[in-house]
């Protein structure tokens, strides 16, 4: 679902690299808690994904779509693929919950019959149904990040990431909102966050990968709790997963 294979990358004027030879596989259906200190390299394996940085070295491949073949004018169909949650939200100031959420739905081609059934069934998932003729600013910082998340899901993407989605909110917000990721997960989403919480992670108990300098240096597959001083991993590659009778290859799809 999501793999990286010796990725490194190094921005101009910085001594070391912001990623090391990062090499990490995530299978369809995870939650992954992604941790580490500030600079430790989480936003820019998130932008690798996202494609808003492209690594110098190693192969990316995210839903079975080599990053190495989606060309500069293919990346926003890309990006619709994915759901992506930013803490700051993000929200159209000028537009209600319900037209947020429809307004991604209208970019991703969606009929206007098809957004008036996903739009009200999406609101409630997130539990806000009742507060589709709000404007974000009429909102707590909860629940706009609620009406964010409402609009990553309802084109019910494969993969949702989400970088600190939490940052700014309070304890039984943060506890409603990773509950929220959670029951997504549930219905198959794989989810990848972000985030400085330790209360959180230790709590979940999800997969937990932690990145240092650049590098993973510690990657707990199950039960996961917060650690950020580990020593390095040695680089390994990723094994190819193989079917009987030949290789599964990554696929070099063009995304319209």
């Amino acid at each position: 679902m999501i793999l990286l294979d010796g990725v490194t990358k190094k921005y101009p004027g910085d001594e070391k690299p912001a990623l090391d030879g990062v090499s990490l596989h995530i299978e369809p259906n995870e939650f992954v808690f992604l941790v580490g200190k500030s600079g430790a390299g989480k936003s820019t394996l998130m932008k690798m994904i996202t494609k808003e940085e492209n690594p110098d070295a190693g192969k990316i491949i995210i839903g079975g779509i080599d990053l190495d073949y989606v060309k500069k004018r293919h990346i926003p169909g890309y990006r619709r693929r994915l759901g992506v949650v930013f803490q700051d939200f993000k929200l159209l100031p000028r537009r209600t919950v319900y037209e947020n959420v429809a307004f991604a739905l209208e970019i991703a081609g969606m009929s206007g019959k098809d957004i008036r059934k996903t739009v009200p069934k999406v609101l409630e998932l997130v539990d806000l149904l009742d507060q589709a003729k709000k404007f974000p600013d009429q909102l707590s910082g909860g629940q706009q990040q609620r009406v964010s998340i409402a609009r990553s899901v309802a084109r019910q993407p494969k993969i949702l990431i989400a970088d600190e989605p939490t940052a700014n909110l309070d304890k039984l917000t943060t506890e409603e909102i990773i509950g929220l990721l959670k029951r997504i997960n549930d219905f198959g989403t794989t989810i990848l966050v972000t985030t400085h919480n330790e209360n959180i992670v230790n709590t979940l108990q999800k997969r937990v990968v932690t990145l240092k300098d650049g590098k993973i240096v510690n990657d707990q597959k199950n039960h996961g709790i917060y650690k950020l001083d580990e020593t390095p991993v040695p680089k390994t590659p990723v094994r190819t997963v193989q079917t009987p009778g030949h290789a599964l290859r990554p696929h070099r799809r063009v995304i319209q």
